[in-house]
């Protein structure tokens, strides 16, 4: 199957997170605890359990679907729990699909459906000039914390998120996951609605957020009616949106992602030794 398209032509994009991302698997497993109402295998399995969600949600290029047994093996070694046995029921489907298969479910779950797009801040703003602040202040979390995502992804993309939260640890690491919980809550609704397996993904990460209130579930049924906040100006600085290849503006249906922009340089991303900001 030819590579993912990108989502505007002509804007360079990396398919996923750099490969260094993927070495930590291991090392999750050695980070210390960094809440005290967990105990330290608690914590470690959290770290982890964040770090697969972030794996098994990026595009399933040929690095990663060479990686699905060690992904397996990984999930089978989880202390049991509803999330553990949410990411084995999806990785029981994911060993067992041809990778083109992989890569079409991929692209018409995420990259076509504008209700299971995985870039966060859409369901909390929609496609307004707030949104291009909280994608500016998304960033400026990361830097503050001396971690550089690289730039080949926006700040909002749920597997970059995943992966701060697993590096950054429950507190500050995860508020960008509490934050955005109503449109966590939503992919999961659509991605259920479609039958879609990612959608143990999803599961297994709610199972590690706090229960949704009612004004959670009430903010979500607004969603599902109405859909997100829309104007048709401001994503400045992370560029234009609406433009879908030459001119044309994208069907109804399919969600535009703005164009980044080159990255701001950041400090340099800390070493497996370290494994992240403290």
């Amino acid at each position: 199957m030819s590579p993912r398209p990108n989502a505007v032509q002509g804007t360079p994009r990396t398919a996923t997170i750099p490969a260094l991302v993927r070495t930590r698997v291991r090392a999750a497993v050695r980070r210390p605890a960094r809440l005290t109402r967990l105990t330290r295998e608690e914590a470690e399995a959290r770290t982890l359990t964040l770090r697969l969600c972030s794996l098994l949600l990026q595009y399933p290029d040929a690095e990663l679907t060479a990686s699905r047994t060690v992904l397996d093996s990984t999930v089978a070694a989880l202390p049991p729990s509803p999330a553990a046995e949410h990411l084995a029921s999806f990785t029981a489907w994911f060993t067992g699909q041809e990778p083109d298969a992989l890569e079409r479910h991929y692209v018409e779950t995420f990259d076509l459906r504008r209700r299971s797009s995985l870039y966060l801040t859409y369901y909390l703003h929609g496609d307004t000039r707030r949104r291009g602040m909280a994608l500016l202040t998304l960033a400026q979390r990361y830097r503050a914390a001396g971690w550089d995502t690289d730039g080949s992804e926006l700040p909002d993309h749920l597997p970059v998120v995943l992966e701060f939260a697993a590096l950054a640890g429950p507190g500050g690491g995860e508020a960008p996951l509490r934050q955005h919980r109503r449109g966590l809550e939503l992919i999961q609704r659509a991605l259920t609605d479609a039958d879609s397996p990612y959608r143990h993904v999803l599961a297994a990460l709610l199972t590690l957020l706090p229960p949704a209130s009612e004004a959670d579930r009430a903010a979500v049924a607004r969603l599902v009616a109405e859909g997100p906040p829309n104007e048709d100006v401001g994503l400045d600085p992370y560029g234009a949106h609406g433009a879908y290849g030459d001119g044309e503006f994208a069907p109804p249906d399919t969600f535009m992602p703005p164009m980044p922009t080159p990255p701001t340089r950041v400090p340099p991303a800390p070493n497996l030794r370290t494994e992240g900001p403290r």
